[in-house]
This record gives C-alpha cells, sequence and structure tokens, in this order.
C-alpha cells in the first residue's frame, strides 16, 4: 500500500494554528515570531512548542475551541485527500499542531486522513494552563512515520512525506520522496520536489503514479 504523510500546519492548511489561539490571547507577535524561529530550524521543536504554550496560559478553553473550529484545509487539499483515499493510498497527518483543529477542518471538507498523530494543548478549570501533550512535543516525525508504514504494511522508503518547515525535515529524510510545500529556508534542500499549491502536488504525485 502507497502511503502518504502530511505536515498539517502551513501544508494541508495555511495558517498555524498556535498562531492564531495566541492572537486571542493578544500574544500573537511574540509567538509568531517564535513559531517562525521554530520553522527556520533556529531553535528546538519541542522547546518552541513549550514557549508558545505557556504563552497562552490563561486563555478560556473556549476560545481556543473557537479557533479549532475555524480551521479549514487550503484549496485544493479537500479534493486531492478524497482523490488519494479513493485510489487506495494510506493519508496519514504527523502534525506538532492539534488534533481537534485537523479534525475539525477535515469535516469541513468532508474528508478523512485515515490517521492523525498531533498533541494537544492541556487546559484545566475552563482555562488553557500552558502545557502542551502528545506524541509529537518531543518525539519526531520519521519516528512517527516509520510507525505508520509499520501500521499499513509498507516502508518509509515507498512512502510520500509532504511538509514545509525545520520540524518535518526528518519525515522528509526518512520518506522515499519528499515534497515541500513552499517550504521554509533551507527545507527546501531535503525535498525532492517544491511546489506552491495542492493542484501542484496533485500533478507531482501523478507524475509518480500516485494520485
Amino acid at each position: 500500500m502507497t502511503l502518504v504523510a502530511f505536515d498539517f500546519d502551513g501544508t494541508l492548511a495555511e495558517s498555524e494554528m498556535l498562531d492564531r489561539i495566541a492572537a486571542r490571547a493578544g500574544v500573537g507577535d511574540e509567538v509568531a515570531a517564535i513559531t517562525e524561529r521554530a520553522m527556520r530550524g533556529e531553535l528546538s521543536y519541542a522547546d518552541s512548542l513549550r514557549e508558545r504554550a505557556q504563552l497562552v496560559a490563561g486563555l478560556p478553553e473556549s476560545a481556543a475551541a473557537a479557533v479549532y473550529d475555524g480551521v479549514r484545509l487550503r484549496d485544493g487539499a479537500g479534493d486531492l485527500v478524497a482523490k488519494l483515499r479513493d485510489g487506495g493510498v494510506r493519508v496519514v497527518v504527523l502534525t506538532g499542531g492539534f488534533k481537534p483543529g485537523v479534525a475539525a477542518a477535515f469535516d469541513a471538507a468532508g474528508v478523512a486522513a485515515d490517521s492523525v498523530v498531533g498533541n494537544r494543548l492541556v487546559a484545566a478549570d475552563g482555562e488553557l494552563t500552558g502545557a502542551v501533550e502528545g506524541p509529537l512535543v518531543e518525539g519526531t516525525k520519521d519516528d512517527a512515520l516509520r510507525d505508520a508504514c509499520e501500521a499499513a504494511g509498507t516502508t518509509p522508503a515507498a512512502a510520500v512525506a509532504v511538509g514545509d518547515g525545520a520540524n518535518d525535515v526528518p519525515m522528509l529524510d526518512a520518506a522515499g520522496t519528499a515534497i515541500g510545500v513552499d517550504p521554509k529556508p533551507g527545507v527546501d534542500a531535503h525535498c525532492d520536489h517544491t511546489v506552491s499549491s495542492m493542484d501542484a502536488l496533485g500533478r507531482v504525485l501523478d507524475d509518480h503514479g500516485i494520485a
């Protein structure tokens, strides 16, 4: 079985969930600056995620939920996911972002992934605590890709990875085919192909006999 592993924020969706949550908390500029540094590989993703999560501590959980509910796939992403799955391709999402937002975006598009690996912002007493939990805080996407491939009965060498940021590099390097969607500086060197739209991504996958 062919498997395509997608990053979410910045890849299947254009915006970063945590940046939007931070805007609700009044710390949008501070968090966006940390996000950009992390995506360029200037600080570790785990450290950046914890630092950003701490900045939104105290935000009502309902405000974060409203952000999740508003997350949408970028133009053409839903159609591409549906086409892949209709063709027997296993679609997995490996994201350092948050599963509720991924679920909302897929639901709004009327499509689904075969599996989603992601994190969550911890809440207590109706407020975000500033903590973040999940398999892709300390865990890396190459390990997540290997796990997904093992579950699907395939190997990373036979898989496609699609991402944009520095935290995607481990899975881009592990996959047999690596595709960057408007990749951040330095990430393009780890990509076999780079694209700027889902239509262009679909054409690359077609060329590989996948989509």
